[in-house]
C-alpha cells in the first residue's frame, strides 16, 4: 500500500467474462492488488461452473470457486440478449479492462474486441486468455490444461523413466497462464493510459506453455540435448539434485 492507505490497482475496474480455473486464477491477483474485478456470470448455465466442482460444494458455492475469486464482485448477466449487452456496454464505458478466458473465436463473436468496443471506451483493453490464440489453425479448439502439459511436452520430462508420461499434480498450465495474462492486462493499461488508446491482448495457453520450456527447449534447439523422464525427480544437470528414499521416508537433497 502507499502512504494513503490505498492498494496499487484501486483505480483499476476489470469486466471479467470467466471461469474455472486459468482465467479467474490471473484476474484473483490482479482483485489481490485492489482493482474492482467484476466477474459476470450467464445466469442460463449457473453462472462459473467452477460453482459446482466437488468434493467441497454447497449450492452455487464451492471450496474451488472460493480458491480463485477472492476480492471479486459478481454479476450475473447474459450477453447474449440485448439487453445483458447494453448493460456490459455500459460498463464498459466507466472501465479499464475486458479480460475474458473464452475459446479463442468467441471474442470475436461475442463482440469482446477492441474494435467493438472502442467507440465506448477509446482506452478500453481487451485481454484473452484462450487455448490456442484468437488466429490460426486452432483457434477454434478448446484447450485445456492437461492436453497442453501433453502437447507442449511437460509431460514427456515428468514421471519415472519406467513409468507413463506424468502430468503435474496441479494445473500449473493454467496458472501460469493466468499470471500471463494478468501481467499483459498490465501492460496494455500502462500503455492506454500513456497514450490514450487500448487494444487486444492475446494469450494463449500454448504459447505460454512452450515458453515454460525455458533452459530444456534451448537445450534441444541449439545443442541438441534429449529431453528424458529422470528417476526421483532427478535435475537434468546438477548432482546430488533429487529425491532419495531413506528408512522413514522420502528426502529430498539439493
Amino acid at each position: 500500500m502507499n502512504s494513503a492507505g490505498m492498494r496499487p490497482l484501486a483505480d483499476v475496474r476489470v469486466l471479467g467474462i470467466e471461469q474455472y480455473g486459468a482465467g479467474p486464477f490471473g484476474s484473483m491477483f490482479l482483485a489481490d492488488l485492489g482493482a474492482e474485478v467484476i466477474k459476470i456470470e450467464d445466469p442460463s448455465v449457473g453462472g462459473d461452473v467452477g460453482r459446482y466442482v466437488p468434493p467441497f460444494a454447497e449450492g452455487e458455492d464451492s471450496l474451488f470457486f472460493e480458491s480463485f475469486n477472492r476480492n471479486k464482485r459478481s454479476l450475473s448477466l447474459d450477453l447474449s440478449t440485448t439487453s445483458g449487452m447494453k448493460v456490459f456496454e455500459d460498463l464498459v464505458r466507466v472501465g479499464d479492462a475486458v479480460y475474458s478466458n473464452l475459446r479463442g473465436d468467441v471474442p470475436e463473436k461475442m463482440g469482446l474486441k477492441y474494435e467493438s468496443l472502442k467507440h465506448l471506451n477509446p482506452a478500453i483493453v481487451c485481454c484473452s486468455l484462450s487455448g490456442f490464440g484468437m488466429t490460426g489453425p486452432r483457434s477454434t479448439e478448446p484447450g485445456y490444461d492437461y492436453i497442453l502439459q501433453g502437447l507442449t511436452g511437460w509431460m514427456s520430462i515428468t514421471g519415472d523413466p519406467d513409468g507413463p508420461p506424468t502430468k503435474s499434480g496441479l494445473s500449473l498450465v493454467d496458472y501460469s497462464g493466468g499470471l500471463v495474462a494478468a501481467v499483459s492486462l498490465l501492460t496494455g493499461l500502462h500503455a492506454a493510459r500513456r497514450d490514450g488508446v487500448g487494444g487486444d491482448c492475446d494469450i494463449s495457453l500454448y504459447d505460454t506453455a512452450v515458453s515454460m520450456l525455458t533452459y530444456v527447449a534451448t537445450w534441444n534447439l541449439n545443442g541438441g540435448f534429449k529431453p528424458v523422464r529422470t528417476r526421483n525427480s532427478a535435475h537434468p544437470s546438477i548432482v546430488p539434485f533429487q529425491a532419495f528414499l531413506a528408512s522413514d521416508g522420502w528426502i529430498v537433497v539439493g
